[in-house]
């Protein structure tokens, strides 16, 4: 059974995490779903040992930063957190790739672990509580389970192919499912920041969207991939971002009835963009982000 470590005023508390088992066998899954049961086992028991290296250092008065080449934050806990992930697989799951954004890739591609270890450095680093660790394994490039734990908030966010995307509550895993909505006019959207997309080019893009939705929202990072797949947002973009910054979140947004692209529409997770949206209004947003 995995365990979600959490922050309590009393200090770090558990709370306990059915295995896969105890929750697939109450919906209709596929025949795939069983080969992946072992898998989205372990990547849970990842984000459980995750979890255990980043939690503690979070607003921590001695974390270490420093500056990678890109100029991009990294903090002691980034690279304690990816190498736990890593020494966990090489015990495990030997024959696997696994490519991290601290440590970079290794071994092979056809089965690979996809790792971010801190997703949301800069809020980790300021003490705002909007961070997770980013688990997937990509089968030939596709995303067939993701995991998302973001300790700070006591959430935690699990897929695979076949058998639905879940959440965490007191009361037990709740199944997730993709907004509704049908039309622009009602769509909340969220962007990770004015800037990237200026850097992309498409800023006028960007606020061709807000002039159309109702809502826009800058919630950032893997946050807004788990509102998305709560039905709690209708679409989510971004430029710059890396297989790490996403492989997690397209397994659980596609399992909660969601669609993910690059912003061209190209199945990838390697075209260094991405459009999120609730399935309904893929094609719609397609459209904007590309007139």
């Amino acid at each position: 059974m995995a365990g979600l470590l959490r922050r309590t005023k009393h200090g770090l508390s558990t709370l306990s995490l059915p295995s896969p088992a105890d929750y697939s066998e109450t919906v209709t899954v596929s025949p795939h779903a069983d080969d992946l049961r072992r898998d989205l086992d372990l990547a849970l028991r990842l984000a459980d040992a995750a979890d255990g290296q980043s939690l503690p250092r979070f607003d921590a008065s001695d974390l270490e930063i420093s500056t990678k080449a890109d100029n991009s934050h990294v903090t002691d806990a980034d690279l304690a957190t990816e190498r736990a992930i890593r020494d966990i697989l090489a015990a495990e799951r030997p024959e696997d790739g696994i490519f991290g954004e601290e440590f970079g890739a290794e071994g092979s591609t056809h089965r690979q672990w996809i790792i971010d270890p801190i997703d949301g450095t800069a809020n980790f680093l300021r003490g705002v509580p909007l961070w997770g660790t980013m688990i997937s394994l990509a089968i030939d490039g596709v995303p067939q389970v993701g995991v998302v734990s973001m300790p700070a908030l006591g959430r935690r966010w699990w897929a695979s192919s076949g058998a639905g995307a879940w959440t965490a509550t007191e009361d037990g895993p709740r199944a997730l499912q993709t907004s509704s909505v049908s039309s622009l006019d009602d769509a909340s959207v969220s962007f990770q920041s004015i800037a990237q997309w200026s850097d992309a080019g498409r800023l006028d893009t960007l606020l061709a969207i807000a002039a159309r939705v109702w809502r826009d929202r800058a919630y950032g990072d893997v946050y807004s991939y788990m509102l998305l797949a709560e039905g709690r947002v209708d679409m989510v973009a971004e430029f710059g971002v890396k297989e790490y910054d996403i492989a997690a979140a397209v397994a659980i947004v596609r399992e909660a009835g969601g669609r993910m692209t690059a912003a061209d529409g190209t199945e990838t997770i390697s075209a260094r963009s991405t459009l999120a949206t609730n399935g309904r209004l893929h094609e719609d947003f397609l459209t904007l982000m590309n007139d």
